[in-house]
């Protein structure tokens, strides 16, 4: 019963897959005749008479079949209409040509008298190119072109595009081929004067990006499409908060890098406060991380927090030998795995739950895994927390650092990154100052061990769990108040993705017992922070959200730092990562510290931030305005 019905599904099956080849080869026939023909009504200007028609007749035949072999050859059929480029008409222009040549070859050397006269040849070259070629345009600009809106633009939207460059041309020419988006897009908008009155895909360059509005105005454009990376976060702030009283919506659209790689669609969103935020993008030294990670295991700590999990899809770019995952966190690790192995479905990847506080579990991972780099990432970072409890600061960030930097030479790691926070510069928490004592072991290790001991240092990571922006947005969901500590607290931020990045690259330039510093641009006013994501919410500050202010918390500082007093900065070969070189300590004091440290996180924890200030001196030392803000 089955074989009955499976048989003529089957036969379906094939013809189908028949037809289109068929129906290429019908047509390009049909096309080749009539392009030979006409070739030779222009050369004799007219009707052929009956000495032309013979020569036609006896010799299109081959010349059709000649062609049409060289076209399958260059696979010109398998171009679609929809997607052809500049590249598809290379190779048509190839397969003219060479099936001209070929023609012109048999015709004078095997044919015993040539009948094709030599302005035939060249006309047929020129309008095959021009006929095949006009054919696919068309069918290109009808996929591309909603033909109402050419008639009828007033039921689109005018909108700028603000990126004259590849990008812009890029996402121009998505925009047309979605139809469903009813964009007509007025105009580009570039950083170079010189580009003005010039045209992208037809459609002109109408001015400057420090123009934006007024061009908007003049156009009559009701959005302005920011491509990919084309502004700044403080561009993009300032161009936020010129339209913000006017008819005219700022989107941002898909960087060029996200299109090309196929990862994400064509779909205009809301300006978001990474937005705002946004920096110059990173710019990494692909090779040298290359030859540094391709074919090593590599180890990752705390992977289903924010900067583990981002640090391993950026390994994942690489070729590593196998990926170590190490968490306590079950669920984080689950989602984390799946997400990893749609990225990389060849991916090694090792899954591991385990605290790494635990010696004999984490001895364990390093003995079957013998992994050539480590990723520190795992810590507690909440500063008011640790306050409350110092004794778990030191166990988990004090200890669990020296245990793991210890475990790192016995196995013979080649590399240990320490990813460090700059509250341990200057500390006024035990958080940092717990830091900072990890960052004094790490440092110590490096002049008696083949292992190279590197620091990378950092401020805050926009939108982290935890972090002060998804504070604020439940704020904003439950309709306020948002709460921020003091009128004047200022933070570094950087994406998740961009410090992932820089910790990568820091890792692959230390030399050991370096502290690196990333460059985290200018701080930002975390009250300007929470007016910003209020208004990006279609609200106004003070009118529809409260803004409110409730005083420093313990531990809490008015402003980051991110070099000890006495560290001098040297600079590196990456614009954005510095070296904080400062005379480092006794490693024998260093150790006896930390044993004393350990040893009242067991049996007096009152007496840790005591000690604490003993072995980090600028700890407890709050600049002045800080003070005063307390008092």
């Amino acid at each position: 019963m089955n074989l009955n019905h499976d048989n003529p599904n089957r036969l379906l099956s094939v013809l189908r897959q028949l037809r289109r080849p068929a129906l290429c080869v019908v047509t390009f026939l049909a096309t080749f005749a009539a392009i030979y023909y006409f070739s030779f009504w222009l050369r004799f200007e007219g009707p052929l008479g009956p000495v032309q028609m013979q020569w036609f007749a006896t010799t299109v035949t081959w010349v059709v079949l000649i062609k049409l072999m060289i076209f399958f050859a260059f696979r010109v059929d398998q171009s679609i209409g929809r997607f052809v480029t500049f590249y598809d008409l290379i190779a048509l222009v190839q397969a003219a040509t060479v099936s001209m040549l070929l023609t012109v070859l048999v015709d004078r050397f095997f044919l015993a008298r040539p009948s094709i006269p030599r302005s035939v040849f060249l006309m047929d070259w020129g309008a095959t190119i021009v006929m095949v070629g006009g054919i696919r345009a068309v069918v290109r600009i009808v996929y591309e072109r909603n033909w109402k809106s050419l008639f009828s633009v007033a039921n689109n939207v005018p909108v700028l595009i603000v990126g004259a460059n590849e990008a812009g041309e890029s996402l121009l020419r998505s925009i047309r081929r979605n139809k469903e988006l009813g964009y007509h897009v007025v105009g580009f908008v570039g950083r170079d004067a010189h580009r003005v009155d010039t045209c992208i895909g037809g459609v002109p360059v109408v001015g400057t990006i420090d123009r934006i509005c007024q061009l908007a105005e003049r156009h009559g454009v009701r959005e302005v499409l920011i491509a990919g990376d084309e502004l700044s976060g403080r561009q993009i702030r300032t161009l936020v908060e010129e339209t913000r009283h006017s008819a005219v919506n700022v989107k941002i659209l898909p960087s060029y890098e996200q299109l090309i790689s196929g990862k994400i669609a064509v779909q205009p969103r809301e300006v978001s406060i990474n937005d705002l935020l946004r920096r110059e993008p990173v710019r990494l030294e692909m090779e040298n991380l290359g030859q540094w990670i391709d074919g090593r295991t590599l180890l990752v700590t705390g992977s289903a927090g924010s900067i583990g999990a981002e640090i391993c899809r950026q390994l994942l770019s690489f070729s590593p030998k196998r990926l170590v995952m190490v968490d306590r966190c079950e669920t984080g690790q689950f989602f984390l795995a799946g997400e990893l192995q749609r990225q990389e479905a060849d991916a090694a990847l090792d899954v591991q739950i385990a605290d790494v506080l635990n010696e004999k579990r984490m001895r364990q991972i390093l003995d079957r895994c013998r992994p050539d780099i480590i990723f520190h990432a795992a810590a507690y970072k909440h500063v008011p927390l640790m306050e409350a409890s110092p004794d778990e600061a030191v166990r988990n960030i004090v200890s669990a650092t020296r245990q793991l930097a210890d475990l790192a030479v016995e196995y013979g790691v080649e590399s240990f990154v320490l990813i460090s926070t700059d509250k341990a510069v200057n500390p006024t928490s035990v958080m940092g100052a717990c830091k900072r004592v990890a960052e004094l072991y790490v440092q110590s290790l490096s002049g008696s061990s083949v292992c190279r001991f590197v620091t990378v240092r950092f401020g805050n990571v926009l939108d982290s769990a935890g972090s002060v922006v998804q504070v604020f947005r439940r704020q904003i969901n439950r309709g306020g108040p948002i709460t921020v500590t003091d009128s004047r607290i200022e933070r570094y931020f950087m994406t998740i993705p961009e410090a992932a990045k820089l910790v990568i690259q820091a890792g692959a330039i230390g030399n050991g017992g370096e502290i690196l510093v990333l460059d985290m641009g200018e701080p930002v006013r975390i009250v300007d922070l929470a007016a910003d994501m209020i208004r990006l919410s279609g609200m106004e500050p003070g009118r529809d959200v409260e803004i409110e202010f409730t005083g420093l918390r313990p531990g809490e500082k008015l402003s980051e730092e991110l070099y000890v007093h006495g560290e001098t900065r040297l600079h590196t070969r990456h614009p954005k990562i510095t070296v904080a070189a400062h005379r480092r300590r006794d490693p024998a004091v260093v150790v006896r510290s930390i044993e004393r440290l350990l040893q009242l996180a067991d049996e007096r924890p009152e007496q840790i931030v005591e000690l604490l200030q003993q072995i980090v001196p600028e700890y407890g030392r709050p600049d002045e305005s800080d003070q005063l803000a307390a008092a």
